[in-house]
């Protein structure tokens, strides 16, 4: 949270987070189509030849007002490939809160939970109590073959209670429900801060 009282605004950031093509940059670019664009920047990517999120992507979009102040939500996604740990540190740094976007893919799990480990690790350094931090737990890839149960997911994953969402991003389905409730989440902690 970065509050600009010559501006009236209050920058605030959110996080997609999860593993390699689990659909965080989906999610962002179906909500950027989907946002009215007097409301919102364009999208920024930053990828890799083989179109991969190499560092992250990022989109900024205004709604209502919190005590006075316009606030600006920034959204990010973070690279989810291994070799990128340091940058999901970095791109942490500031951040207001999380979209944690699982993949439900049977083979997927390991992903899921280490980048899952990864986040906590990283919230903590960052001085944040992760069980008061919001949180949202977006299981996506419904509409795989095989995918995984909602209550094994919730069982294996959402260890901090977090609201959770199914989604299918590519199709719009649960894009919306999670950033809004990540919205509500993190304007209702910054009320008590501010």
């Amino acid at each position: 949270m970065f509050i600009n009282y010559g501006l009236n605004q209050i920058d605030l950031k959110i996080v997609y987070y999860g593993p390699g093509f689990s659909g965080k940059t989906t999610n962002l670019e179906w909500a950027h189509s989907h946002i009215d664009p007097e409301l919102r920047s364009d999208i920024l990517n930053l990828k890799t030849k083989e179109d991969r999120t190499i560092f992250f992507d990022f989109m900024q979009f205004e709604v209502g007002k919190i005590k006075g102040l316009t606030p600006k939500f920034n959204l990010y996604t973070v690279p989810g490939q291994d070799i990128y740990t340091v940058c999901r540190k970095i791109i942490l740094n500031g951040v207001d809160g999380v979209i944690y976007v699982a993949d439900s893919g049977p083979d997927r799990m390991r992903d899921n939970l280490f980048t899952l480990i990864d986040l906590v690790k990283n919230l903590k350094e960052n001085k944040h109590k992760v069980e008061e931090f919001p949180i949202i737990m977006q299981y996506n890839k419904r509409d795989v073959e095989d995918a995984l149960s909602i209550e094994y997911l919730s069982k294996t994953l959402n260890r901090f209670n977090a609201p959770e969402f199914e989604a299918i991003a590519i199709q719009g389905d649960g894009v919306f429900e999670s950033l809004r409730t990540a919205i509500d989440l993190v304007v209702r902690r910054v009320r008590t801060m501010v």
